[in-house]
């Protein structure tokens, strides 16, 4: 047997996701975004494209997605995207996640007072 030559690489745990945590996060994103019912199965397999045992798995948090059904899930579902985000230490970047929805309800809401109001966007730069 030879000796032990060279460094090793420390065996340091710290940091890394626990699969048990990845799994129940994925599945807790999921329950919060679509509920628990049949139908959140139905939207994960027609999301993803996978079977409904797998569908099922993953929200009961029995297995996670890994791959490019995660990638999928994340385009789909805010919750999911938030879930990775925060298991990854980034946190921070849900902030802009939501950025294009919250921008998407200010112009309704605009449009919404703008009919109020009788004014229209060509209208509202006249006042300025």
């Amino acid at each position: 047997m030879f000796p032990k030559m060279g460094k090793t690489f420390p065996d340091d745990d710290e940091g890394k996701v626990d699969r048990l945590k990845y799994q129940m996060a994925i599945s807790a994103a999921l329950k919060r975004e679509l509920g628990g019912s049949h139908r959140a199965i139905k939207i994960v397999m027609r999301w993803t494209g996978v079977s409904e045992r797998t569908a099922k798995n993953w929200l009961a948090g029995s297995h996670g997605p890994a791959g490019e059904h995660l990638v999928e899930l994340m385009r789909n579902s805010n919750e999911v995207l938030a879930a990775v985000l925060s298991l990854a230490g980034r946190g921070e970047l849900k902030i802009g996640a939501g950025l294009h929805e919250t921008r998407e309800s200010v112009l309704q809401v605009l449009n919404v007072l703008d009919g109020l109001l009788g004014t229209s966007e060509a209208g509202a730069g006249e006042n300025e």
